[in-house]
């Protein structure tokens, strides 16, 4: 029986995890271009581990845009919110061409979705 248990409390726990990590609707134009997973870059770099990171040091094997690499902020809330309304006027010469989205809440969805990716 305490085996089962066990068994049901780490099925729960995980269950809990995955779903707290699902993404939110906001993040479907973002999958065109960024993988979720570690070390999985596409046209854009891979978005685990970013929350919190310093821009432009996060995907390994991914060229960062001279302007990201050489922005040399960390990606807190207010810069990741700065960044995903507004990439270009953010990081003037970044590489990314979302024009960015201008929905508070689709922003804040799409941070708190990036601070599980780890």
């Amino acid at each position: 029986m305490k085996l089962q248990l066990a068994a049901f409390a780490a099925a729960m726990a995980l269950a809990g995890t995955a779903l707290a990590a699902d993404p939110p609707a906001a993040f479907t134009p973002c999958k065109a271009c960024h993988k979720v997973e570690a070390g999985a870059n596409g046209v854009g770099p891979s978005l685990f581990g970013v929350a919190g990171s310093k821009a432009g040091t996060v995907a390994t094997g991914f060229k960062y845009s001279p302007a990201m690499a050489g922005w040399g902020k960390s990606w807190d809330d207010a810069n990741l919110a700065a960044y995903i309304a507004n990439p270009k006027e953010t990081i003037p010469g970044n590489k990314m061409v979302y024009a960015g989205s201008k929905n508070p809440d689709d922003v804040a969805a799409l941070i708190a979705y990036m601070k599980t990716l780890k």
